[in-house]
């Protein structure tokens, strides 16, 4: 059992038999009473995303996974798939376990977690870089407030982007949320 207070964004654990990953972590203390843990868990059967809140000195079922860096392969329909750079061994996960698969470029190395010889879920770096495939030429005008522009990426994913980016140059966009960061 470990204290809900050690859960991080990747800890693995274990609620009324389903197995939770944690996404976000928040650690909320108001006036007088005990603190709260709030806490973004994706479903690893389901896929489906909750919030849960516990009381402060509650404590969850740990569960051990396994954590090897993997070299993304490639993906079709279904699944996607990953190797062991050491072994070679090649390994295949559902793609409803991977909702942020949009993420994943060829050639990529990922820490894949797994259990019981399984593979369980992907977690990916707050940042990855990609290539602005086609946006609209920047608009001259007021640019003192913040002014986005619709931009679609080499890896299809959409977001919105300052004026000034145009169409071949490297954005870094925050897995987290899908937005624009900063400028590669």
């Amino acid at each position: 059992m470990i204290s809900v207070t050690e859960l991080r964004a990747g800890t693995t654990y274990e609620e009324d038999g389903t197995y939770l990953v944690v996404i976000s972590y928040e650690h909320i203390k108001m006036g007088r009473g005990s603190a709260n843990i709030k806490v973004k868990v994706r479903n690893i059967k389901s896929g489906s995303i909750v919030e849960k809140s516990y009381i402060n000195g509650a404590k969850v079922q740990d569960v051990q996974v396994l954590k090897k860096d993997m070299q993304f392969l490639y993906k079709d329909d279904d699944f996607v798939y990953f190797m062991d750079p050491k072994t070679f061994e090649q390994v295949d996960m559902p793609i409803k376990l991977m909702p942020d698969h949009i993420y994943l470029q060829e050639g990529e190395s990922f820490n894949v977690s797994f259990l019981e010889g399984k593979p369980l879920s992907v977690l990916l770096p707050p940042k990855m870089t990609f290539t602005v495939a086609d946006t609209p030429p920047g608009a001259r005008g007021n640019s003192t407030t913040n002014v986005f522009k619709e931009a679609t990426l080499d890896n299809g994913l959409k977001t919105k982007v300052p004026l000034f980016i145009s169409i071949g140059e490297k954005i870094k966009v925050d897995t987290r949320t899908g937005a624009y960061a900063e400028k590669a």
